[in-house]
Order: C-alpha cells, then structure tokens, then sequence
C-alpha cells in the first residue's frame, strides 16, 4: 500500500521532468521574431480569444490545426478517446467524459482518477499496435509523444486515427486555451468556458488580496530535493503563481526549469520555502535539517511547506488547489480567513 501510495505522489515529478525536457528542447530550436511580428501575433491571438464563445465547437470531419500546428480532422463522432497525458485526462473527467475514455498513459493509471483496469500506454513510446487494436475515435498526446514516439503516432495517423497533440503549456493563460480546445475539439465547449471561469475565478480573487501586499515575502521552490536541486525562474506557471500571491521568487531573474546550487540559495536567504518533491518521502524534514540551511530565515523561522504535488507539478485547471496551498504557506494571516 505505501509503495503504491508514493508511485501516485510521484506522478507530478515525473511530470515535471518531462516538462523541463521538453521545455529544454524547445528553447534549443527557438526563432525569434521581431517585435513587429510579435505584435502582430498577438493581436490575431487577442482577436481569436474575443470571436471564441461558449457554444462555439470545432467543426467536424474538417481540416483543422491542434495545439501544435499539425492538421488533424476531427471525426463526425467521438465516442471513445484516449488520453496520453495526465492534464488532458483531468480535462476530459472534469468535460463529463470518463465514460467515453478507453484508455490512459500510465502516469494518468497511477493517479487513480479513473478506473485502474483501464489499458495504460507509455506516453514516451505508445504501443501503436495496441492502440490501433482500441480503435479509438480519437487521440490526445503530449508534446513528449510527438517527440519520443513519432514513428509510432504516424503509424497511428495512416490507420485513421486522429492524433491531437497538445504540447505542455508553461503559462495559466495557454493552460487555459488547452482546456478551451480540448472542448471544443469533443463538443463539450460549454462545459469548458465553465471550468475556465471557475479557475479565473478563484485566481482574481487571490490575485486581489496578492495586489493588496506592501511587503513581499521571497520564495524558494524546490521541485528536486538534495543532492540535485531543481527550481524555476520566469516563463513557467509555478513562477506566474508565486507573482500572483504576492511574494517574489528568489531566482525569477532566471529563465525555465533550472538546476540550482545550495549556496545560491542559503545566499538568497528566502523567507519561505515550498517543495512539491516528495519522491524521497516527505521534504519538508529533510530541508529543515539540511546541511548548511540552518542559518535561512525560513528555516530559523520553520517556513517550510509542501505543496501537492500532482497539481503542482500538471498544467490543468487543478493548479488552483497548488495556488491555495501556496497562499497559505505563504500569507496565511491574509488568505485563511
């Protein structure tokens, strides 16, 4: 029981090592653009978001584009679906589609969200064969789908059946147009405006007593404990959700998922310190008494806390229970009441 306890806790680091993964690759084939493009961009971005209603679905058996770029055509029906990454499989419970799921990744089985006898795939190497045997109407994959399993999903893809790639988002607003296409994409568009403005909901009104903080509180936030440590810097969520409970990370002058040294944090000197690492067993213990921490006003202080590590570490709607977690680690004397 306490293995199988701890494999489930485990799903969101692994997560978010295929996050820095990928996050890792894609700066390396980065183009940039100028500021007239970018400009450009996001004003068609901002005028697609205006159009976008909550009867609004994607068309069926047309050519359209998935979070990727790839064409895909929708089918006429979509009666049976699986689902390769954990955040889209949160997604489609929450659309009211459990029924129709057939299969999951083995991350997705590990969270116990769905019923365990489900046939589960290795998202990183999908068994084609066994999917095809499935017949599904439809497919979602990861962005580390699309860049481990390739051959196997082209395979999938001359069978007939619809590949949909939705890459992993690094910010809540694109977490929010995946939820947005997800439902669009199985017809549920409604239910997806719905769980959209549930999770601005509750982050407006964290971010207004955020607004309302003088005196900022720095943060450190672990996601690998010692002897390897891992944070992040700006452009991840994780970052967007510290700035919006109004504290400050202590490494947000840096970029994406880093690996970090030990002295650059006993330098920084943070007032808080949240970890969702929990592979090695509960890390707030372990960081209390961490070798050459015990000077850090967090420590001094015993402002070590953990933060759950699933909707921590999955881009979906679920990061709000994260975000409450951290605004009372962080400010309980505002939030708790």
């Amino acid at each position: 029981m306490k293995n199988a306890f701890l494999k489930k806790l485990n799903v969101g680091l692994l997560m978010l090592i295929m996050i820095m993964a990928l996050a890792s690759c894609g700066k390396n084939n980065a183009v940039q653009t100028n500021d007239a493009t970018q400009a450009a961009s996001t004003t068609a971005e901002e005028m697609k978001a205006e159009e976008t209603t909550a009867d609004e679905t994607i068309a069926k058996g047309q050519l359209e584009t998935d979070r990727e770029g790839n064409d895909i055509v929708i089918p006429e029906e979509i009666n049976s679906i699986i689902s390769l990454a954990p955040s889209t499989s949160e997604i489609l419970i929450d659309l009211g589609l459990s029924d129709k799921i057939v299969a999951v990744d083995t991350n997705t089985q590990l969270m116990a969200i769905l019923d365990e006898s489900l046939p589960a795939f290795d998202l990183q190497k999908p068994d084609a064969e066994q999917i095809l045997a499935l017949a599904p109407d439809i497919i979602f994959v990861s962005g580390l789908s699309s860049f481990q399993g390739g051959e196997a999903l082209e395979l999938l893809k001359n069978n007939g059946i619809c590949v949909v790639s939705i890459p992993t988002s690094e910010s809540i607003d694109a977490i929010k147009e995946d939820i947005r296409f997800i439902a669009q994409v199985v017809g549920r568009s409604t239910e997806g405006e719905s769980i959209i403005s549930s999770m601005e909901a509750e982050i407006a009104e964290m971010a207004s007593i955020g607004a309302t903080i003088s005196t900022r509180k720095t943060v450190y936030f672990e996601i690998s404990p010692a002897p390897h440590l891992y944070s992040f810097g700006k452009n991840v969520f994780l970052q967007e959700m510290i700035e919006i409970v109004g504290a400050e990370n202590i490494f947000a002058d840096q970029e994406g998922w880093k690996s970090v040294n030990a002295e650059d944090v006993v330098a920084a000197n943070p007032d808080v310190i949240l970890s969702n690492a929990i592979f090695a067993g509960d890390p707030v213990p372990e960081i209390l008494s961490r070798d050459g921490f015990s000077e850090v006003t967090a420590v001094k202080n015993q402002d070590v806390y953990y933060i759950d590590n699933n909707s921590s570490s999955i881009p979906s709607h679920n990061i709000v229970k994260a975000l409450r977690e951290m605004v009372e680690a962080i400010y309980p004397e505002y939030y708790l009441d």
